[in-house]
């Protein structure tokens, strides 16, 4: 019984499943990423809602920028937290500016990734990580 309700961890654990968490993630990002980076690169015209005024093409490159690059960056674990904050922001967009009106069902992806990242952006990317790599060279050299 005391194993059940014991609130210790496994900091190694924890560091494979920051691992599994960041890459699992960051692959289904790129899922939504991947058309939109191929309709950026083509050159044809995009027509993409503008939810904050900033512009279509702007926010088309902002969205692109976050759920691309800072996905790839959040799979191998580098500048893992100042890459959650584009993400933080696009999720928040989509769930409560653009999807506002809309029924719970439309937003409940958007808010679930705005959780993940949040608890990447509190956590960090773990000793499994470019982010560690430099850390560790960081003290090496002090």
């Amino acid at each position: 019984m005391k194993r059940i309700f014991n609130i210790s961890y496994n900091k190694k654990l924890v560091d494979i499943w920051l691992l599994v968490l960041r890459v699992l993630v960051g692959a289904l990002m790129l899922t939504h990423a991947l058309p939109k980076f191929n309709l950026l690169i083509s050159g044809n015209e995009i027509n993409f809602p503008d939810p904050i005024g900033l512009g279509s093409g702007l926010s088309f490159f902002l969205i692109v920028f976050a759920e691309f690059v800072c996905s790839i960056f959040i799979i191998v674990g580098f500048g893992t937290r100042i890459s959650t904050i584009p993400l933080i922001i696009a999720m928040f967009v989509a769930a409560f500016v653009f999807h506002a009106n809309d029924p719970f069902s439309s937003k409940e992806m958007a808010i679930l990734y705005l959780l993940i990242y949040l608890t990447l952006l509190f956590t960090g990317s773990g000793k499994i990580s470019v982010d560690y790599l430099i850390q560790k060279m960081n003290r090496k050299n002090k």
